[in-house]
């Protein structure tokens, strides 16, 4: 894993892992809680997107390898 924050520069196909609640965002299946489509990369997430599970933000996300 890399440090808090590490949303910055991901790739399309990254996962990445909320830093509180361990939940994981994975882009092939979206997010249907907050109706984000399969297929989207946490880049292209709104801004004011939040976590599903604990609701924090995405500064809070980290790339899972």
């Amino acid at each position: 894993m890399r440090f808090e924050g590490s949303h910055l520069g991901v790739k399309p196909d990254d996962r990445l892992e909320c830093g509180i609640c361990w939940w994981v965002y994975d882009p092939e299946q979206g997010d249907d809680v907050r109706g984000i489509p399969p297929g989207t990369s946490f880049a292209d997430l709104p801004d004011d997107w939040c976590c599903p599970g604990c609701d924090a933000p995405k500064h809070k996300f980290m790339v899972t390898e």
